[in-house]
């Protein structure tokens, strides 16, 4: 009987890590999207991390795509000068790891 268990226990162990590696590839998807919404990784000269916000030095913010931004879950964006800053949650760092990798 209790072989029953550990079945069901690794059953639900592999579904988990499938959605795991699902939800890691999604999140991926979504950076290369906004890097493609803030001009490319050619346009972004520096990021840092600041809590919850994501600031973004760019070469040209004319051609950032501020709503397509707001639908990837950006919470806010404020715009000074040649930076945006974004406040993306708590995947803010992840963010800019894998900015940072891109480059």
């Amino acid at each position: 009987m209790w072989w029953q268990y550990l079945i069901i226990f690794f059953v639900l162990a592999i579904i988990s890590l499938v959605i795991l590696k699902l939800n890691k590839k999604n999140f991926t998807f979504e950076i290369n999207k906004l890097v493609q919404y803030l001009g490319g990784k050619d346009n972004i000269l520096d990021t840092e991390v600041n809590m919850s916000r994501f600031k973004v030095t760019l070469k040209d913010v004319t051609i950032v795509d501020k709503d397509a931004i707001q639908k990837l879950g950006a919470k806010g964006i404020v715009e000074i000068d040649n930076q945006l800053k974004i406040i993306f949650g708590p995947n803010a760092r992840t963010l800019k790891k894998y900015i940072s990798e891109m480059k």
